[in-house]
């Protein structure tokens, strides 16, 4: 009977470790979407400003200055429910306007414009990067709160349940040369 007790309290231990071991991954997992989201947050405010900076500096025809500005602009005030559309947008605004490398060489070419092309093309390389990091950190949270443990024991506590960032996030093909040059 001792015998027999004593191993229900081992393994019952062995369960409440395993389950608490699995919390903690799912905790960490949560965290990691948290930082992942706060980089991507980073990285699409740095390229709308440094889009916005581009549109008011004067280096771009009018129409293109007003076109790449109101998107910029877009994607730094929507809402979150409206992020993924204002940002994609954005994304569109800078493959029109800088789908060939005329725009870019133009752009080069005038005071202050070099660093300006360099620091729109790192921007517009790093989105996708980020946001890829973001969604990878999603899935895998996903996964883990698929398992029926999870769901069973509440091991995600009350988390929202993650969500991917989805977006257009293409670079224009001329910036896309320019940051690998």
């Amino acid at each position: 009977m001792t015998s027999t007790l004593i191993w229900i309290a081992v393994a019952l231990f062995a369960i409440g470790l395993y389950l608490s071991w699995t919390a903690g991954r799912l905790d960490r997992l949560h965290a990691r979407i948290d930082a992942a989201r706060a980089a991507l947050d980073a990285q699409l405010l740095r390229r709308a400003s440094v889009a916005q900076e581009l549109a008011t500096s004067g280096v771009l025809d009018p129409a293109a200055s007003i076109v790449l500005y109101e998107a910029a602009h877009a994607a730094r005030q929507a809402e979150e429910e409206h992020r993924e559309v204002a940002e994609s947008e954005l994304s569109q605004a800078l493959r029109a306007i800088f789908g060939e490398t005329q725009q870019v060489e133009v752009v080069r070419e005038a005071p202050g414009g070099d660093e300006a092309a360099t620091e729109l093309a790192a921007a517009v390389r790093r989105v996708p990067m980020a946001r890829r990091f973001h969604n990878d950190a999603v899935r895998a949270a996903r996964a883990l709160r698929r398992h029926r443990k999870v769901r069973w024991f509440r091991l995600a506590g009350h988390a929202p349940f993650p969500m991917a960032f989805e977006m257009d996030d293409e670079p224009p093909v001329a910036l896309a040369d320019r940051a690998t040059a």
